[in-house]
């Protein structure tokens, strides 16, 4: 189904890497890479190796896929971690959240300098992002296979509490903005939060009735939470036409782009801080330079001494000396060729494509460096190998060749102690997104549907249209310090897109 999300957990010597795969859309496939660093560990080191094993008769090499083109097809992104919080653990008592929120909105009320806005919006930011983190988390706990269907109407209630107490607090606030001192442009960071909040509470409790209501072998025990549930829907649509904000309708396609649109956006802003400045640029340029040069200077050595030689015993203006210099410059030029193919592979195996550094608040907290290259099968690790040829669909695949083996690197590295220093909020670490389109991958393709004949029951002859399916495995090869943990994922691809990924367990 388009929009699975897959979940693995990695337990890996003490840090945790976390591993979210899911269809982003009818093209595009998301890995979300969670590394959680240590917290006494000043320097924290993960890698991702992950090898795309793919159809040769897709005609994806070197020269039809440079790296040009894979960069054009991927996407990367870097954040912090959201803070964890538990629902009922944002607002009341000393709940940070809150507190942090409530001082900024205070300060920024007394002395609205530029400072204090800036705070004010960084907490109206954070406050909206650890809510929709928990109730993210509070949704898909509540729907879990693991929860026990007489629980789920108290979660449910413990879940409407809970974000009602959220959204009332933050709403508390909007009294303490309304200040003369504060402008209509700063006043507007806070109906920026509490839309998108809005937002989130309408969908998960919408997925949450919706989880309910098919569960129909329990419909008498849900009913009072079904009830519930339609009661806090309506009130907050309510309060949505109240203070101007979008509600999705039936039968109004503007309004609905509208809200659609508009909900992009604000998420996009909520979770703007939490992003991290990744500037990239090429990686061991000044070697590769050294190098370059040194194929050069091998070059113009050999037709040097050729030159030399030869002149010394033909003399300088023969025809033998002619053909001989023009013979060796030849050569030099395809030595040079050879010379730089050579120390250019030598460069692809030790470093990387691409390096950056890690920026928060312009401070760097780390480094990142990836690379691509065609691996050829025989130099793919046999616990890789293993892996991917485990639980074939079909006992000869194994004996098939016809693949051509893509490997991703990627190293991060995270200095523990400024990434502590530079954010309030207690954070676990680091999350990368990589979002690869398939769409060059598709362009070889038969056509999405073959007409096969078949005998039908009354003996007549007819045509059923099959799909046609081609599957790219990857293999993710996750490590951090000495140990190391291999996953396999297949993706089923048609002319038309995507149609699932699932891991192969």
């Amino acid at each position: 189904m388009l929009g699975r999300v897959l979940h693995q957990v990695f337990n890996i010597a003490e840090g945790v890497i976390e591993v979210n795969t899911k269809i982003h859309d009818k093209f595009s496939i998301e890995f979300k890479t969670s590394f959680v660093a240590r917290r006494k560990v000043k320097e924290n080191d993960f890698s991702a190796y992950m090898w795309f094993f793919v159809p040769y008769s897709l005609d994806i090499n070197h020269e039809t896929y440079p790296k040009s083109r894979f960069y054009q097809d991927i996407k990367s992104y870097v954040r912090v971690k959201t803070p964890q919080f538990l629902l009922q653990d944002i607002v009341g008592g000393n709940a940070i959240p809150y507190a942090n929120l409530k001082a900024a909105f205070q300060n920024l009320a007394s002395t609205p300098t530029r400072t204090a806005t800036k705070e004010y919006e960084y907490q109206v930011k954070m406050f909206a992002a650890i809510t929709h983190s928990a109730a993210r988390d509070a949704c898909h706990n509540l729907m879990s296979k693991h929860i026990m269907p007489d629980d789920i109407p108290s979660l449910s209630r413990e879940y409407l509490q809970a974000y009602a107490e959220v959204l009332k607090a933050y709403r508390a606030l909007r009294k303490v903005v309304s200040q003369p001192t504060i402008s209509d442009d700063i006043r507007s960071y806070f109906r920026y939060g509490d839309e998108f909040m809005s937002n989130m509470f309408k969908l998960y409790t919408t997925r949450i009735l919706d989880f309910m209501l098919k569960r129909e072998e329990h419909k008498g025990l849900f009913a009072e939470s079904v009830e519930m549930l339609r009661s806090e829907i309506r009130k907050e649509s309510e309060y949505r036409e109240k203070v101007g904000y979008v509600n999705l309708k039936e039968n109004d396609a503007e309004g609905n782009r509208n809200m659609v649109f508009r909900s992009g956006v604000l998420k996009k802003y909520v979770d703007s801080d939490l992003y991290l400045t990744v500037p990239k640029r090429k990686d061991g340029k000044l070697v590769e330079q050294l190098y370059l040069g040194i194929a050069a200077g091998l070059a113009m050595m050999f037709a040097t001494v050729v030159s030399f030689t030869f002149q010394q015993k033909f003399g300088n203006f023969t025809l033998p000396f002619f053909i001989v210099l023009v013979i060796s410059y030849m050569i030099k030029d395809r030595i040079k060729e050879l010379s730089r193919y050579y120390f250019a592979h030598r460069i692809g195996s030790k470093y990387f494509d691409n390096k950056a550094e890690i920026l928060l608040k312009e401070e760097k907290i780390g480094t990142i460096k990836e690379g691509m290259d065609f691996i050829k099968m025989s130099k793919v690790p046999d616990d890789v190998k293993r892996v991917r040829y485990s639980k074939r669909l079909m006992g000869v695949e194994n004996r098939i060749t016809d693949e051509k083996v893509m490997l991703y690197r990627m190293a991060l590295h995270i200095d523990r102690e400024k990434l502590n220093a530079l954010t309030p909020y207690e954070t676990t670490g680091i999350n990368d997104i990589i979002r690869l389109n398939v769409n060059s991958f598709l362009q070889k393709m038969d056509n999405p549907k073959v007409n096969m004949l078949n005998m039908n029951d009354d003996g007549t002859v007819g045509t059923i249209p099959c799909d046609k399916i081609y599957y790219l495995n990857i293999v993710l090869q996750l490590s951090y310090e000495d140990e190391l943990t291999l996953r396999r994922f297949r993706v089923a691809l048609t002319r038309n897109g995507i149609e699932f990924i699932k891991e192969v367990k």
